[in-house]
């Protein structure tokens, strides 16, 4: 929670530092109005008894009481209007910050991560976070603050066990309803949270899946466990407002024992002729106005699980991310991959064992074997997404870890299984690999993927797509992912089942026009069909131990 809160505080310290001494002034307007309310009520009426009322100045009093109030108001539309306005913004930095972290994740992390389910994730931990300052800190110091300078205040106005007794019995009570009440609050708020949270997912999923659910006959099932998240969220939400309730409850009993022992302690002062009866009138209607310090006590334990959840997820993306060599920038030569060896977990069996590959520039090589056999593993290998264990990946003569990012990125294209389209024009998908590429550059892209009809078609460049490329259909998506790695001119274009969702014979034009269109790129291809093997000049297959083998590559045609 620390780390969350330095992230959300940056760039906004003043105008939260303002809001809490706003917050501050309104509790202490608040005390100080009852406070002299009381002192005037009493003393007004002392005077009538002893027969001054006539001559009693009622003026100022009243004037006070009227600045008082107006004054709260006043302060408490401003420390609204600051915190809140500075909370959005930092939540706003925050969530920039949080994405733009996510998308530094690691490769295997990201290539696991579903969006949908992502997103829902972070919007709620973010939601939650709000209450990180505005129930938790400012409340809390605020309180804090008032029930220091309320026992100082009372202590010269009134008499020191007086202002020992109010402030001692708030503080003392808050701290044996937060003992008392932490737990089962901060239980049954976590509870809650996950409830809500798998009703999110459950609900999100099967919209996005309405369609298959439906064919399938699962559409029952799915509202058959919605309707039971639901009312296990009921029942979790009425346990916590049971636990909020006893915490108010709490409150409002310590609320009421501070002023009567206030009376009690002013009766007796009064009695024993040290003090005066309005004098006295200040301490227990201040201490009636100081409930008000400890009363948000009951909305922050019922939130704490929810914030402190949040913030354990959040803390870790916050962390900085290790600085990228900012070292060569050579790049050329062969991409050559030197006895690596890679394990997901230490003790495990490695995936690629001692594996080593040239791949030169104009060379086209594919890499079979069957399914999870480590295809895919190795070219994010050669692509410096992942690290190896063992071994060394170069470019040229330069390690890939040596070079700057920039120029790695320059060197080298890798086109995944999973590679995303996102929701806008097809030229603003295209353009996502080459910001400056001329509309005619665009069209000579999707001309060599088989593409330009189809685009023509839906009514050119700037036709919309919607979320994730829908609109499209696999085979259709899969040579516009192509089309914008061709864009970036790669020295080494790395492609993971480059034809998957493609007929034959447009599998064989997509092929030989990436060929045509990138004549000295080195081409290395994890291979799942006959196409994709007939188009290299070499086959290498990653046997079950983790090695390659070299393997007889198919006859193929010519490429003009």
């Amino acid at each position: 929670m620390r780390a969350v809160l330095r992230a959300m505080l940056k760039g906004q310290f003043r105008p939260l530092l303002l809001g809490l001494a706003l917050s501050v002034l309104v509790l202490a307007m608040g005390a100080a109005l009852l406070g002299l309310s009381g002192w005037f009520i009493t003393a007004t009426a002392a005077a009538g008894m002893a027969g001054a009322g006539l001559i009693f100045d009622v003026f100022r009093p009243s004037a006070g009481i009227r600045f008082l109030a107006i004054g709260r108001t006043a302060a408490r539309y401003g420390e609204r209007l600051l915190t809140h306005d500075a909370v959005l913004r930092a939540l706003s930095a925050l969530r920039i910050r949080l994405l733009t972290a996510q998308t530094r994740a690691p490769f295997e992390s990201l290539t696991r991560l579903r969006a949908g389910e992502a997103l829902n994730r972070l919007g709620a931990d973010i939601e939650a976070l709000d209450g990180l300052l505005l129930r938790l800190l400012i409340p809390v110091l605020a309180a804090i603050a008032v029930l220091a300078g309320a026992f100082g205040m009372l202590a010269w106005l009134t008499d020191p066990a007086i202002a020992g007794w109010v402030a001692g019995s708030f503080a003392l009570g808050a701290l044996v309803v937060t003992a008392l009440a932490a737990r089962p609050a901060i239980r049954a708020s976590r509870a809650l949270e996950d409830t809500v949270q798998d009703y999110r997912r459950h609900l999100v999923e099967m919209l996005r899946t309405r369609r298959e659910r439906a064919l399938l006959g699962k559409l029952a099932e799915s509202r058959e466990t919605l309707g039971r998240l639901e009312h296990q969220r009921r029942r979790r939400a009425a346990r916590l407002d049971r636990v909020e309730r006893g915490t108010g409850a709490a409150l409002a009993l310590v609320g009421a024992v501070a002023p009567a022992g206030a009376l009690w302690l002013g009766g007796s002062a009064v009695l024993d002729g040290t003090l005066g009866p309005a004098v006295a009138a200040i301490g227990v209607f201040g201490a009636l106005a100081l409930a008000e310090a400890t009363a948000p006590l009951r909305r922050a334990l019922g939130d704490y699980g929810r914030i402190a959840q949040a913030a354990r997820r959040v803390a870790p993306i916050l962390r900085p991310a290790p600085q990228a060599p900012t070292g060569q920038h050579a790049t050329t030569g062969a991409l050559s991959i030197e006895a690596v060896t890679l394990r997901r977990a230490p003790g495990r069996a490695p995936v690629l064992d001692g594996v080593s590959l040239r791949l030169s520039p104009g060379e086209r090589l594919a890499i079979a074997g069957a399914s999870g056999s480590g295809k895919s593993t190795l070219l994010a290998l050669a692509a410096g997404v992942l690290a190896p264990n063992a071994g060394t990946i170069r470019l040229g003569e330069t390690p890939l870890d040596a070079l700057a990012p920039e120029a790695l990125r320059r060197a080298v294209t890798l086109v995944p299984q999973r590679a995303a389209l996102i929701q806008g024009s097809v030229a603003e998908n295209l353009r996502l690999a080459a910001p400056d590429a001329s509309d005619g550059e665009l069209k000579e892209a999707l001309e060599a993927m088989q593409l330009a009809g189809v685009i023509r078609a839906r009514g050119g460049l700037y036709s919309p797509l919607g979320p994730r490329g829908a609109g499209l259909s696999g085979g259709e998506a899969r040579r516009l992912v192509l089309a914008r790695a061709l864009l970036r001119r790669p020295a080494f274009l790395l492609l993971d089942e480059p034809t998957e969702g493609l007929d034959t014979p447009t599998a064989q034009a997509v092929l030989e026009n990436l060929a045509r269109a990138l004549p000295q790129a080195g081409i290395l291809i994890a291979a799942h069909r006959d196409t994709e093997l007939a188009f290299a000049d070499r086959v290498l297959r990653v046997m079950p131990n983790g090695h390659l083998a070299a393997t007889q590559s198919p006859e193929r045609s010519e490429i003009p």
